[in-house]
């Protein structure tokens, strides 16, 4: 029987990442360790079958490897690095989105109570990895040889997953963040409605009362949870939207900066150089001379 890094490497022979069919799972392969790269966290479980990764999120630092996932609960920027990793001995792991509503629905049935807001503000924690979660991730990657069999059985293993993780040593993280009318539950919302809505004016009262909190209880429990404010967190969208439609798309920095919502573009390179260490023409221009190297390199 494969293992998870074999089925893993199988799909990820030729690339890097690989989108699967299965919409929340991604897979990943890293041949060699990596510097650090910033990153939209979404609420997920990473797991590295071969190698080891590590994340931070404001000043915490998050090792993981084969013998420990990571769950994060909340959408939020952070830098990710691999560790360990070699052509012969590829860093080899997947992310799989997490379906809060799943685990609130599972959570509510069973006879567990749900827990208050757990004491650490951590947005994200490291737990041991178990042949039963193992398992069902196993058992979903190999369905990628029966596609006519997706449609039927990915949503009751993916379901699966979400009990194991139920069943972890991150339960009361999961539960508690799933859980309607906790102050995780809310933030996590506001930043949802931020990152649907980042390019349009941001008015703290509107947003406080869409998530039902004061303003200043959104301010308090918002920056616990991201180290940041509701406004520097729509800043960092609109910022790395724009590198992205700059990189990807060709747009000229000023266009960019329109689109994702600014109304300045002094400001907006004043801002870029602040976050990425460089004005918007010379980022872009080195991220393309060394996704070049890297090409080259490659071939």
């Amino acid at each position: 029987m494969k293992t998870l890094a074999d089925s893993i490497a199988q799909w990820t022979e030729d690339v890097e990442d690989y989108q699967s069919p299965i919409a929340n799972l991604y897979l990943y392969r890293r041949n060699e360790p990596t510097t650090p790269h910033v990153c939209l966290v979404e609420p997920s479980i990473v797991m590295v079958a071969q190698g080891a990764k590590q994340l931070v999120i404001g000043d915490q630092s998050y090792r993981y490897d084969a013998q420990r996932f990571m769950v994060t609960s909340l959408n939020l920027p952070g830098s990710s690095q691999v560790l360990e990793a070699q052509p012969d001995r590829p860093c080899l792991g997947l992310v799989y989105k997490l379906d809060l509503r799943t685990i609130a629905e599972l959570a509510a049935h069973s006879r567990r109570p749900t827990p208050a807001d757990i004491a650490s503000q951590d947005v994200a924690a490291i737990g041991s990895m178990t042949p039963a979660l193992a398992d069902p991730f196993q058992r979903l990657i190999a369905l990628l040889d029966e596609p006519q069999a997706l449609p039927v059985l990915a949503p009751l293993i993916e379901r699966e997953i979400h009990y194991r993780l139920l069943l972890s040593d991150q339960s009361a993280r999961l539960r508690q963040i799933a859980s309607v009318g906790s102050q995780s539950f809310r933030i996590a919302r506001a930043l949802d409605w931020l990152r649907q809505h980042y390019a349009q004016p941001l008015h703290i009262d509107e947003l406080a009362a869409y998530v039902k909190m004061s303003a200043s209880n959104l301010h308090l429990h918002f920056r616990q949870l991201t180290t940041m404010s509701p406004l520097q967190y729509q800043k960092w969208l609109r910022l790395n939207e724009a590198r992205r439609l700059m990189l990807n798309e060709q747009l000229d920095a000023a266009s960019a900066a329109f689109r994702v919502g600014y109304e300045s573009p002094s400001q907006f390179s004043r801002e870029y150089s602040r976050l990425f260490g460089a004005p918007p023409k010379r980022d872009i221009d080195t991220l393309r001379r060394d996704a070049m190297r890297h090409e080259t390199a490659a071939a």
